[in-house]
């Protein structure tokens, strides 16, 4: 386009550099990546398209008498259990390229099935696993709340069956806090939303459902908008601590209380309000989706300004801040003295503060750093030392389910274990009696035996 305007002048082209210069020297531009974007999302973010399923949503609300804090969202995310996430990362000004992050061999898969409510809380997790049986020392991780639900198939992911006993652990922990009459859920079109089985168990239950537009859950569904995404990038946090404390490959026993924690970060009141507001559910607006549709500019918020420090009182620095601020105290004090020239005091001072701030923090850091590696190595050495006993092939285990029937077997064994030691201490009894070989009689033998001597006589 330049150089044509130029043509039409009777000017030369522009040079090589010549876009790269006219972006520098314009403040309304810059420069950024642009990403690949599916065709059918994008055919599908259609204005008509999405008034119409808010004008379904509304409709729907009106003739049931739903209430906005019956309005729930649930979906499926898949997660491999040592996937690290891309992160930006500071390095060497010499570094070329992108550095390279090692990751955790095992890529395990591992499907949750979440569900939000309008109301701002979330269904306890629902989690399969790759495998035929629940191991026992799933259930002994104390961080995983007893209402957790557990279910294993052969690769991992959902299926018909998997789908309506979340469905039955979903009206479990939302029947009670129900405001209606009617439940909403938001769903999208996955085949095991639109079993028959899955369908029927919602009208048994008063659960309405309303299936999303295809190719539009990133801007529709809740979930997609608000927790996911936070989720993921918590738990890639997790596995890169495990990481760095050289818990180089993760498992199950890893997965759960490294997902515990990313799960907490994500699933917040705030956030689980905030997805619901961004996809224009609850409060119903349609302007909030449809806005995305187009750049919007804003005006950034200007920063708050920062309120004046009190001022320094010299004493003994404890940390890489209060070291600063004693080093500038003495730099002050020296200026104000007239009689020599402070410039070789400044400099030593400016030495002994670089020194000791690096021996702070190494000390700082090496102290972090060996609490994380006895903590980790506490928590690993205490999962391997856990049983792996099967508890029960297929199906699905509440975490308190899975922690009685452990409790239940450890008692049965108990008793088992005192009625042997019972039955032997029994035995041994009756063994260390003598029996007379003569009279078939107990507490002597044929020697000292009565009847023997009579006989004799």
């Amino acid at each position: 386009m330049a150089d044509k305007l130029l043509a039409a002048r009777g000017a030369g082209q522009v040079g090589q550099k010549w876009p790269a210069n006219f972006v520098k020297r314009t403040d309304s531009l810059r420069t950024c990546f642009n990403r690949a974007y599916d065709r059918q999302r994008a055919l599908c973010e259609n204005p008509a398209l999405i008034r119409s399923w808010f004008e379904l949503i509304e409709k729907t609300k009106a003739e049931l008498g739903i209430c906005d804090e019956d309005i729930y969202n649930f979906d499926e995310a898949g997660f491999i259990m040592g996937k690290i996430t891309t992160q930006l990362v500071i390095t060497g000004a010499e570094r070329r390229g992108r550095p390279k992050t090692l990751q955790p061999g095992n890529r395990e898969w591992v499907t949750l099935i979440a569900a939000i409510s309008a109301a701002g809380w979330s269904v306890p997790p629902f989690l399969i696993f790759a495998g035929q049986y629940h191991l026992s020392a799933w259930y002994e991780e104390a961080e995983i709340p007893r209402d957790w639900a557990i279910a294993v198939s052969d690769n991992g992911w959902t299926n018909n069956e998997l789908g309506v006993e979340w469905l039955k652990h979903f009206n479990a922990h939302t029947q009670a806090r129900t405001i209606g009459a009617r439940r909403l859920l938001i769903i999208d079109g996955h085949k095991s939303h639109q079993s028959l089985a899955f369908q029927e168990l919602c009208k048994e239950n008063n659960i309405y459902t309303l299936c999303m537009p295809p190719h539009s859950s990133h801007l529709l569904q809740p979930l997609n908008i608000g927790c996911f995404s936070p989720l993921k990038r918590a738990y890639s946090r997790e596995v890169e601590s495990l990481m760095r404390n050289h818990i180089n490959h993760i498992t199950k026993l890893e997965f759960l209380p490294a997902f515990k924690i990313a799960f907490d970060q994500a699933f917040t009141p705030a956030n689980i309000c905030s997805a619901f507001r961004g996809a224009g559910l609850v409060p119903l607006q349609p302007e909030a989706v449809l806005s995305k549709l187009d750049i919007q500019l804003r005006t950034p918020t200007p920063p708050a300004a920062a309120l004046p420090e009190a001022p320094w009182v010299a004493q003994t620095p404890s940390n890489a801040r209060e070291l600063e601020a004693q080093s500038s105290l003495i730099r002050e004090r020296v200026r104000q003295h007239k009689s020599s020239s402070p410039a070789s005091i400044i400099e030593a001072i400016n030495q002994l503060k670089k020194g000791a701030e690096v021996i702070m923090l190494s000390a700082e850091l090496m102290c972090d750093r060996i609490s994380s590696l006895e903590k980790a190595n506490s928590a690993a050495s205490a999962r391997r030392r856990r049983s792996k006993r099967r508890i029960q092939k297929h199906g699905v285990l509440i975490k308190g389910t899975g922690e009685d029937i452990l409790a239940q077997n450890e008692a049965d064994q108990q008793i088992a274990h005192e009625e042997r030691r019972g039955g032997a201490r029994s035995g041994l009894s009756q063994r260390a009696q003598r029996r007379c070989t003569r009279c078939k009689e107990t507490g002597h033998n044929s020697r000292t035996c009565n009847t023997n001597t009579i006989n004799i006589e």
